[in-house]
């Protein structure tokens, strides 16, 4: 088997959705004024102790548990020394000999399984800010807890590794163990090519999803254009490449040693048992259990299936409409008015999509009209029963009607007729969509094809 042109493995970091920092009870977050939310143990005081934070750890358990990881019976924490102006102790408190988890995987929307490493627990550093003339720290970031998820070199492109990190998000908000809006998710990629003889480089501390791929991209580009060394480089997104900041280091360099701190922790059955209860259908269960009970369009499924508010909203909707019908609006309509306007699922109205639901499925509404309502709703809250009724938005299915409209677009588009006639089939789909033009879309298509096809025809 031919081994692949590009290697790329991440370490990702998430940052816990937590009231407490890690060790202490300092508020992760409140006031932003630099070094307020500080104490004796993230400001690394002599004598001041750590005292784990049992939800941190419930959070990580559960992602192991989602990820199928083999959680390991003893949690164990280590000391990754390094001297750093971000690290007051010169050490930061981590896992290393014994992780949360080993193993567990990702499977992507394509099918392909991303194998994990590992997954620990750590804290964050503080946060540095430089200048022309100095360093400047805020140490109210120190000890906020984090998650460090470490992938096997599995993945071939820029693209894969965004659709996994994609696919990672989308469970943190199935778990609810990570706020988008307050934390951060950060990687580091470490990436090799064949021409180079899979000489590995780590790009580190890359935010946000599109900087990763953008990242990724130029690095195997470079590698590609450069004779390559092991080393660390980072990130400069307004440059838009990177640049190197140091020789790799080996985890020998970092003197691991068990924290003397805090004691080691049994992970017993029964807790691991309790924390299972919590950990809902994942989105790629729940897109292949619609896909086989309610028969909906796989993409339909793995689509809706990515946000958990849209997908509890189809499930919802689906108990009283057509499950296909549903489907097909929350992921092709519903989702397209949200994107232009900048909303969220819930910003619309759950009662109105029922009541528009059933205008379509009774085909009291065509399509068209559907969509316009829908765009409306995205805007403010209104019945559209109502307004159908008001404004007199009801399906025309009066065949006279329709046979007028057909004459007068032939009448005006000789054309077309005459194509038509001549075998070019697209121009009955002009002659169809002048004729719903001039009706405003309030016609039934399917009434509209069948009434022009036998004028044209007869």
């Amino acid at each position: 088997m031919n081994k692949p042109d590009v290697i790329i493995g991440l370490e990702v970091h998430i940052q816990l959705k937590s009231r407490s920092k890690l060790f202490c009870p300092c508020p992760t977050t409140g006031d932003d004024e630099p070094n307020t939310r500080v104490c004796p143990t993230c400001l690394g005081h002599p004598g001041s102790k750590p005292l784990l934070n049992k939800a941190a750890v419930d959070a990580a358990v559960r992602l192991a548990l989602a990820l199928s990881s083999q959680i390991n019976p003893v949690l164990n924490f280590s000391r990754k020394q390094y001297f750093y102006p971000d690290l007051a102790k010169n050490y930061q408190i981590t896992q290393y000999e014994i992780p949360v988890g080993n193993h567990g995987n990702i499977t992507l929307a394509n099918g392909k399984r991303i194998d994990l490493m590992r997954l620990h627990i750590e804290e964050d550093p503080a946060a540095l800010t430089h200048t022309s003339t100095t360093c400047l720290i805020d140490y109210n970031r120190s000890g906020i807890p984090l998650i460090e998820l470490v992938t096997e070199p599995a993945m071939h492109s820029p693209d894969e590794a965004r659709e996994f990190l994609n696919t990672l998000m989308t469970i943190l908000g199935y778990l609810n163990i990570f706020n988008p809006d307050e934390g951060v998710m950060k990687a580091d990629a470490n990436v090799s090519i064949a021409a180079r003889g899979y000489t590995r480089v780590e790009i580190k501390n890359i935010l946000g999803f599109k900087e990763i791929e953008r990242a990724l991209t130029f690095e195997i580009a470079r590698q590609r254009a450069h004779e390559v060394v092991r080393e660390t480089r980072g990130w400069d997104a307004a440059a838009g490449q990177t640049y190197r900041m140091r020789a790799k280091e080996k985890e020998e360099d970092y003197g691991y040693i068990f924290e003397p701190d805090i004691p080691s922790v049994n992970i017993s059955q029964e807790y691991l048992n309790s924390i299972r209860t919590t950990v809902p259908e994942l989105p790629s269960a729940k897109a292949e259990r619609w896909v086989q009970t309610l028969h909906i369009d796989p993409t339909d499924a793995t689509i809706i299936s990515t946000e958990l508010a849209l997908a509890e909203r189809f499930e919802r909707l689906a108990q009283h409409h057509s499950a296909i019908l549903v489907a097909r609006w929350l992921r092709r309509e519903l989702l397209r008015v949200l994107n232009l306007t900048g909303k969220k699922v819930n910003d619309v109205a759950e009662q109105r999509l029922h009541e528009l639901f059933d205008l379509l499925e009774k085909k009291t509404i065509t399509d068209k009209i559907g969509q316009q309502l829908i765009e409306e709703l995205a805007k403010k809250e209104f019945s559209p029963k109502q307004r159908v009724e008001e404004q007199n938005l009801g399906a025309i299915g009066d065949v006279e009607a329709i046979k007028h409209a057909c004459a007068e677009e032939m009448e005006k588009n000789k054309q077309a007729v005459a194509d038509y006639k001549a075998g070019e089939e697209k121009a009955f789909h002009y002659l169809f969509g002048q004729v719903m033009r001039a009706m405003k879309g309030k016609a039934k298509p399917d009434v509209i094809k069948q009434v022009l096809k036998n004028i044209l025809e007869g």
